[in-house]
């Protein structure tokens, strides 16, 4: 303030990331004055002097109140840029994260303590040959296992990063549990451990991979490096902290076998519950099968296009535990025709890059992709065999689908092809305006997590082809 009380205009301000912003003021004797970080909020806004130092302008005066608004302890665990350079679900899905790595690192003791039981550590009696030996086949078990889960479900995982994440966990508490019961049967040790270890694996790869699938979600400015490091910085933390009170309870679960195991399940259902809550918080803006059901259902039931958020709380979490179409994206074209007929069969009708044929019985779409399929036509692709799913359920749909649907309904199953051609046709109106939705909502569409196989193909017979 100047005398008489009028304002002084401010010379300058800065602020960090997205916080509120200081200003600056020229003192009577030529210094700046700075207002304190954060002291606004608490109806102050004091300035304090700051003297320059060489071209940098170096803080002098407040040292604390000069440095930016940014704690030594925050900028070692999280991310720089935060809360902007990360998802706006980062913090609740890493808070959770960190309650279930917590609660896996007490486990993980426990079990620990008794797969060393079980080899002999503490028993004279025990041979050093006979532990290496089981401590060997159990290793050499999960290596394989490794090998051949990420060979069998290492495509799919990136399609379906929750479900899996959660699946991974699980899979690693009933791996802790084998571990703590082998030494009640030491007929069957080696097999329970070598079965332990080999599902162990198998969390490595689905929970790593997942992990890395996350965190390119979560990194908002090409910082998926500084994401995933500021991660792995929480994560030690966590087991250290886990690690210290592992120090104090094992020696009192130890003498009592019954409440080590009373331990185990306490532990096991809060990191089964914070890892649901964990993944639950997570909204991502690509769509998956799952995502895309639910979206295009509310979108032919009501004319409205769901969110991110609204779509991600209500995507099952549960895999392959409820009766779906079985879509397949981008199938060979020799396993759908034998001869010409076939192929001009197949094609009538057909003006997009994909060709579709839909088997009532099995309740199957199979899709063949054109070299000029992009991620438009395949979302597409997906839209129309979903759409073909509807006019087999019930609930409401727009006039022509509802038609088609009493053509499914009367008709017999050697006019499926007539009904894909015949929602081309609708399609050719309704999928711009749900694409549009789409974009408005909030979905990124220029990308998808939709699973697709790599064949692709060409055909002579089709009409000329759109290309999205």
């Amino acid at each position: 303030m100047a005398d008489g009380g009028s304002p002084v205009a401010q010379l300058c301000s800065e602020q960090f990331g997205s916080g509120a912003a200081r200003g600056c003021l020229a003192a009577a004797d030529g210094s700046l004055q700075w207002e304190a970080w954060g002291w606004r909020c608490w109806g102050f806004s004091g300035p304090f002097t700051v003297t320059p130092r060489g071209r940098d302008g170096g803080a002098g005066g407040t040292p604390g109140a000069a440095s930016p608004p940014l704690s030594g302890l925050t900028a070692v665990f999280l991310p720089q840029g935060f809360p902007d350079s990360v998802s706006p679900d980062y913090l609740p899905y890493q808070l959770w994260d960190s309650v279930q790595a917590f609660a896996s690192s007490l486990s993980g003791s426990l079990a620990t303590h008794a797969v060393l039981l079980g080899i002999g550590v503490g028993n004279e009696k025990a041979s050093v040959s006979a532990a290496t030996a089981t401590w060997l086949v159990k290793d050499s078990t999960g290596m394989l296992g490794r090998i051949i889960f990420a060979w069998w479900k290492g495509s799919k995982l990136d399609c379906n990063a929750k479900q899996w994440r959660l699946f991974a966990d699980i899979l690693n508490d009933v791996a802790m549990f084998l571990e703590i019961m082998a030494p009640i049967y030491p007929v069957f040790f080696t097999m329970t451990v070598c079965t332990s270890n080999l599902a162990k694996c198998i969390v490595s790869v689905a929970g790593g991979a997942t992990r890395a699938a996350l965190t390119m979600h979560q990194a908002r400015r090409n910082n998926m490096a500084d994401v995933s490091a500021k991660d792995s910085s929480q994560e030690t933390l966590v087991n250290l902290a886990g690690l210290l009170v592992s120090l104090l309870m094992l020696p009192l679960v130890s003498a009592c076998p019954s409440f080590s195991l009373g331990c185990f399940f306490f532990l096991t259902a809060l990191h089964i519950y914070a890892n649901y809550r964990a993944v639950r918080a997570l909204v991502l803006e690509t769509l998956n099968e799952g995502r895309l059901r639910l979206v295009l259902k509310h979108f032919l039931q009501r004319g409205e296009v769901l969110g991110p958020t609204s779509a991600n709380q209500m995507e099952p979490l549960w895999t392959g535990f409820w009766p779906s179409l079985s879509l397949s994206l981008g199938v060979p074209l020799h396993r759908l025709i034998s001869s010409v007929f076939e192929l001009q069969q197949l094609v009538e009708g057909h003006q997009q890059p994909y060709l579709l044929r839909w088997d009532q019985s099995q309740n199957q779409v199979q899709v063949v992709l054109s070299q000029m399929a992009g991620p438009e036509t395949i979302l597409r692709a997906a839209i129309h065999g979903l759409v073909l799913e509807a006019l087999q359920g019930d609930g409401p749909l727009p006039r022509e689908l509802e038609e088609l649907r009493n053509l499914v309904q009367a008709g017999p199953e050697k006019e499926s092809w007539v009904i894909v051609r015949e929602t081309h046709r609708v399609l050719d109106t309704l999928f711009p305006k749900f694409l549009k939705g789409l974009q408005d909502a909030g979905w990124k569409t220029e990308k998808h997590q939709l699973e697709v196989d790599e064949w692709r193909a060409t055909w002579l017979l089709s009409p000329e082809k759109k290309i999205l």
